[in-house]
């Protein structure tokens, strides 16, 4: 039978001698850019005249935004759909006609902007308006910010630990691994909203910005 000798117990004793701890950072911020879906949605029984109807509303609305100030590289289609609609009445399908449905995304760099942006897209014949998202130009520096928090969490979580234990602590880890971005921007859900209707007031809150991290840390006994 193999007996570990004295060096096997001692490499053991520091493969065990680990401290295990997760750390985490958040950071609020202001954000600087929104985006909004906004969309016709029109509907025919005849397929040429419900996409004759849905690109002259389109246009309409695109027009209309890049006269209120939208770079026009800043809307884009996300979304464009033809589809049959049918009435199901006494077990019967009934074909009723067709609908379109075009979604344009834009990209809004004045907030002050967003309420006047959705108004002028529903003035202008859109019909549907969702996900206003909110974010940063500069979310990748904050979030290296998050990071750096998230490692002294982590770190002070060792040294607490280790405290406790009675132990002297490796204070420079042996294995960091990093959990990833996560950003909670405001974001609205689908609203309808009424043509002629007051200026639609959006908030943008602030964005929370967190980083989380797996470290291990070695330490010893103050004996040895």
């Amino acid at each position: 039978m193999y007996m570990p000798n004295a060096g096997d117990r001692n490499n053991l004793r520091k493969r065990n001698n680990i401290i295990k701890v997760y750390g985490e950072g958040e950071i609020a911020v202001q954000p600087d850019t929104a985006t909004v879906n906004l969309g016709v949605v029109t509907h025919s029984k005849e397929l040429m005249e419900a996409q004759q109807q849905n690109s002259i509303i389109a246009t309409q609305v695109i027009h209309a935004l890049i006269a209120l100030g939208i770079d026009k590289n800043q809307i884009k289609t996300v979304d464009f759909r033809i589809e049959p609609e049918y009435d199901f009445s006494s077990g019967k399908q009934i074909f009723q006609g067709y609908k379109i449905t075009h979604i344009l995304q834009v990209k809004i760099d004045d907030l002050s902007l967003i309420g006047k942006v959705v108004d002028t897209a529903i003035d202008n014949g859109a019909n549907h308006a969702a996900n206003v998202h909110f974010t940063s130009r500069y979310k990748d520096a904050f979030y290296q910010q998050a990071l750096a928090m998230a490692l002294n969490n982590a770190s002070n979580k060792a040294k607490t630990i280790a405290d406790t234990l009675g132990v002297t602590l490796n204070p420079v880890p042996i294995l960091v691994v990093e959990g990833g971005e996560s950003i909670q921007p405001f974001e609205s859900q689908h609203v309808a909203f009424a043509k002629g209707a007051s200026s639609t007031p959006i908030q943008p809150g602030q964005l929370l910005i967190r980083a989380s991290i797996s470290t291990e840390y070695r330490y010893h006994s103050i004996n040895g």
